[in-house]
């Protein structure tokens, strides 16, 4: 996932270290992994996190990424991956999956609009970071 997004590839031994600790010690509102393997290999993985929004308001799964080697692609790992997602919320009462894909990822949105994913209007994807970070933390 690293190479797809054009980073250095993470460290084995930091990467099980954060996965142990994420699945093992963490609440379980942190991030959930669902992996995909074909022929004994991962394939594919989606890491999600479940939201609690309010008194009676409907959970919903946030699907923070969705990854399939490129090897398997156009194989049914993705579509395999949301509908082990889809089940589980279905399951769990959880009533919606929300994700956002970047707008240069054309092959994302294609893949979810063959899905049945609607375009919710009605939210802009916004994010803090870095600079913008340290000028909001409250000042002494």
């Amino acid at each position: 996932m690293a190479e797809h997004y054009r980073q250095p590839p993470l460290d084995a031994d930091r990467a099980l270290s954060a996965a142990r600790k994420w699945l093992g010690e963490e609440s379980p509102a942190y991030p959930h992994f669902a992996l995909a393997f074909v022929e004994g290999e991962v394939s594919g993985l989606a890491s999600v996190a479940i939201a609690h929004p309010g008194i009676d308001l409907e959970r919903l799964l946030f699907l923070k990424d969705l990854f399939v080697r490129d090897k398997a692609r156009d194989a049914g790992v993705g579509r395999a991956l949301i509908g082990f997602l889809a089940d589980h919320c279905l399951r769990e009462g959880i009533g919606r999956i929300d994700l956002t894909s970047e707008d240069w990822n054309e092959g994302a949105q294609r893949f979810y609009d063959r899905l049945g994913a609607e375009r919710h209007g009605q939210k802009v994807f916004l994010r803090l970071s870095g600079e913008a970070l340290k000028a909001i933390i409250p000042r002494p």
